[in-house]
């Protein structure tokens, strides 16, 4: 039976359902024992709810915190001298946003999975980078939160950092032909969060009539698809405009959140988002929470043995979603692969680029 430091030597999604859920169980019970011991607001929830570690057989078991949770208290299970990082999500105007409190420990586990998984669709060396953004998100501390540290944790990926918008939000076209020319022949990485790249990169290359080569480039955006959906536009229409305006065709959504950075759900070729080797995914019926089967419309509640400087290891969001299987994706890799449906009903705008959109 494989170890939890198995895991971290393996290739990111090459683990079965049976190895992976008795390692994942093993670790998130040790680390709800952990933070009922550092935490004295979860060990009272946990109090509440009639936690019985005893009853715990497999992950579906494990209690689960309402991701809201993280806007209203300070749930950290590491003293304040100890905080190396604090983390903030998206939000719009006069939103409480999510606070997640990191110690060195979880910044670098949280950033060793991002590199595995990534580094899994990309390769392992660093690729000519550009950045669909302009660069105040991360010269304006005011506006450095989720989206800030979106772009921060991807550029660990990237050479020749360059951003395609200026600071007007404005398409930069003599930085994009600069970048071109320096890398030309080059396989090249894109990255944005999904309403930026439709609406300050895409449509404003269709105004200016400008047509780029980005044929051998990768783009990863994410961040939420709310406002392009209110727009008619579905993620297939999308990659579909973007392979026509610029040429690019190898393009990766990715679904994530700020209270459990590090584990993100890459798309794969098929258009399925996969759950790694570092996290997992189950889907609660909102009528009673049970879960629910392969098919079934669900809560997505997700779970990862990442975070130990605060209680995100079981979080429950405010996303919809369906299991379309497990260790069978036609992509080859193991593991949940599944489909968000969007966000439930009255729940907040919450993602990068649907909280970027309301406010444009």
């Amino acid at each position: 039976m494989i170890t939890l430091a198995d895991l971290w030597e393996m290739a990111p999604y090459s683990c079965c359902k049976e190895e992976k859920t008795k390692v994942l169980t093993d670790e998130l019970k040790q680390l709800t024992r952990y933070h009922c011991q550092h935490c004295p607001m979860y060990e009272n929830m946990l109090r509440g709810v009639g936690y019985d570690e005893k009853k715990v057989q497999t992950l579906t078991d494990l209690p689960f915190l309402p991701v809201s949770l993280f806007k209203n208290l300070e749930l950290r299970s590491i003293p304040q001298e100890e905080i190396f990082k604090t983390m903030t999500s998206s939000g719009t105007s006069g939103q409480a946003v999510s606070k997640i409190y990191l110690d060195k420990e979880t910044s670098v586990r949280q950033q060793k999975a991002l590199v595995k998984i990534v580094s899994s669709f990309t390769g392992f060396s660093r690729l000519p980078m550009l950045i669909i953004d302009s660069p105040s998100v991360i010269k304006n501390r005011l506006m450095f939160s989720a989206r800030g540290a979106g772009i921060l944790g991807f550029s660990i990926f990237g050479a020749d950092r360059t951003y395609a918008l200026n600071e007007q939000m404005e398409i930069d076209i003599s930085a994009i032909e600069n970048f071109l020319q320096r890398h030309e022949g080059q396989k090249i990485l894109l990255f944005g969060f999904t309403f930026m790249i439709w609406q300050h990169f895409y449509k404003e290359l269709l105004k200016l009539k400008k047509r780029f080569d980005f044929s051998r480039g990768i783009l990863i955006h994410g961040g939420g698809w709310k406002k392009l959906i209110s727009e008619a536009v579905e993620p297939q229409e999308f990659n579909r405009r973007l392979t026509e305006a610029c040429g690019l065709h190898d393009i990766h959504d990715y679904y994530g959140m700020v209270e459990q950075t590090g584990c993100i759900y890459m798309q794969c070729e098929y258009g399925h988002l996969h759950a790694s080797n570092f996290s997992d995914v189950i889907f609660r019926a909102p009528q009673d929470f049970s879960v629910c089967s392969v098919g079934e419309r669900g809560i997505i509640q997700v779970v990862s043995f990442l975070p130990k400087s605060y209680p995100g290891h079981s979080l429950l969001t405010e996303d919809e979603g369906v299991l379309l299987g497990e260790d069978d994706c036609p992509c080859g890799r193991k593991g949940k692969y599944f489909k968000v449906l969007g966000r439930l009903k009255n729940a907040e705008i919450r993602g990068c680029s649907d909280t970027y959109a309301a406010r444009f």
